[in-house]
């Protein structure tokens, strides 16, 4: 190559390869150059092509944010969206907690395998139990894991599902079985449990007792009648008609019990507390109400199964 001595001309052989470099980049997209001569590039200019090649500078990502920035109706829409669901999430907690008592719920179902397997074996075989009553920290009354006494909401509502399921088992060895008439048994069977825990709630009313029950505990302890009628059909369905009788005899009488020194506790509180019998024509009718939810648990529990043995 013929370099001038002049100091301009050297500058300008010094100048040609960074030009250069600018027009292969530019014009690399012909694709008639797979690779382009930066032997004669500067530091300078090599840093420049790898920051290039490299991607978008500070500059452009500045450039990118405060575009975002710059769209105070995105932001605006985007903070009154959030508010509007946080406000619709709090409107349906509160409504949902008025009609629904989620906190109270939890509580009910705060149960593990041990209370499980000894509120089984009282609901069996409650004539060896001694103490009936509920146990309280600081007036609040302590889960039911904690205490046999307390009533629950995951046993019945385990033992209603139980139920249907063998409802459907029972009807399908009897060549009755069809999806109709197994909603039919489980809607029946759910309607009256509503019926008998509303006829409660307005007997109480009309007798004027004040007690500590609720509705759902009233729910739960109805509920625990299904314990003793998943026993009598399955076992008419192993051993025949007479173990069904045998056993769903002794499952309402053990019902019976159970129903019995539980709600006297609650409907005779000033006698139980008081440790005597109260005489009385308010407190009679307690007891006899006391007695008539007790008598219906067998009722209801031979009404919803003898048509399932055969």
């Amino acid at each position: 190559m013929d370099y001038t001595a002049t100091q301009s001309g050297f500058r300008q052989r010094k100048l040609q390869p960074n030009m250069r470099l600018r027009n292969s980049s530019m014009d690399g997209s012909d694709g008639n150059q797979l690779f382009e001569d930066t032997s004669g590039a500067t530091p300078g200019s090599q840093a420049g092509y790898r920051n290039q090649q490299g991607g978008p500078g500070p500059q452009a990502a500045g450039i990118t944010g405060q575009s975002i920035l710059s769209d105070p109706m995105g932001n605006l829409a985007m903070a009154y969206g959030s508010s509007l669901a946080s406000q619709g999430r709090e409107m349906m907690d509160k409504n949902l907690d008025r009609f629904i008592p989620i906190s109270k719920l939890k509580y009910y179902f705060a149960v593990d395998t041990v209370y499980v397997g000894k509120k089984l074996g009282l609901l069996v075989f409650p004539y060896m139990h001694k103490n009936w009553e509920v146990s309280y920290q600081q007036d609040t009354p302590v889960a039911p894991r904690f205490d046999v006494n307390a009533p629950d909401l995951y046993i019945p509502s385990m033992g209603f599902i139980t139920y249907v399921l063998v409802a459907g088992l029972a009807l399908g060895t009897q060549n009755k079985f069809s999806p109709e008439l197994l909603g039919v048994q489980a809607s029946s069977a759910l309607v009256w449990l509503i019926m008998e825990v509303l006829a409660v709630l307005l007997s109480l009313y009309l007798v004027t007792v004040n007690t500590d029950l609720t509705t759902i505990d009233l729910l739960a302890f109805s509920g625990y009648k299904y314990v003793g009628m998943i026993i009598g059909v399955v076992a008419g369905l192993l051993f025949g008609r007479l173990a069904y009788y045998l056993s769903l005899l002794w499952c309402c009488a053990a019902i019976f019990v159970f129903m019995i020194r539980t709600l006297r506790l609650k409907l005779l509180s000033e006698a139980a507390a008081e440790g005597r019998l109260v005489r009385g024509t308010r407190n009679q009718l307690r007891m006899y109400l006391t007695m008539s939810i007790a008598a219906a648990q067998p009722i209801f529990m031979y009404w919803l199964t003898y048509h399932l043995i055969r």
